[in-house]
């Protein structure tokens, strides 16, 4: 599943969906935004966004520097983890793509400690991310996270936002939550609201149906 390439967007980035605070890979699902009006925006678009969005969730030291290779990375992994969103919420089989895109990425960063050797330390064990494996980690916790959320207990409350033309997903807090936001929310309703005065209004081009007069005889 391919993101189609952002356009520049007029309207401000919502609060995050319901969910999205618990699990990041939700939020980072969410990093491709479409409005009313045909206006898109993607907050991976470039590296100093991408950037911006690893620091603010703590995937990434703040003096990091990260290129078009490393930003195009994420978006792909992003991708996955919308298809197999899709694939969880609509019942259908997981994408062989999506499947080998997460489990490449958690095996992508080691996981282990390494072992390392200075003259202050000695032998000592570390967690090292230097530069050119901090995406590396960062992929790899967002797909534990998601592998996390579609296999526990919140993949039942998985649902995406009701409200077109959003394209985001949430974490349900309640039966009848359909939408991401207040915003969307009201827009949904104003749409069935506006669609029961059109069906109960007839329509100009309807013809007026002819007047019957029963003669005596």
């Amino acid at each position: 599943m391919q993101e189609t390439a952002s356009t520049t967007s007029e309207h401000s980035v919502p609060p995050p969906a319901p969910g999205a605070e618990q699990h990041r890979a939700l939020d980072f699902a969410n990093t491709a935004l479409a409005f009313p009006g045909g206006q898109h925006l993607d907050l991976l678009d470039s590296p100093g966004a991408a950037t911006r969005w690893l620091v603010e969730h703590d995937l990434a030291p703040a003096d990091v520097q990260l290129f078009e290779v490393c930003t195009a990375r994420l978006r792909a992994l992003r991708d996955q983890l919308r298809a197999l969103f899709a694939s969880r919420i609509d019942g259908l089989p997981a994408p062989d793509d999506a499947l080998r895109a997460v489990n490449e990425a958690l095996t992508g960063a080691p996981t282990a400690a390494l072992l390392h050797w200075d003259p202050a330390h000695g032998l000592h064990r570390v967690h090292p991310h230097p530069t050119d494996r901090i995406v590396d980690h960062a992929l790899a916790v967002l797909a534990a996270d998601a592998a996390d959320l579609l296999t526990g207990p919140d993949a039942e409350r998985l649902a995406a936002c009701a409200s077109p033309p959003c394209r985001r997903h949430l974490l349900r807090t309640h039966a009848r939550r359909n939408w991401c936001s207040v915003r969307c929310g009201d827009r949904a309703r104003a749409a069935r609201a506006y669609a029961r005065r059109t069906k109960a209004q007839p329509s100009p081009d309807q013809p007026d149906e002819p007047l019957i007069i029963a003669s005596r005889r």
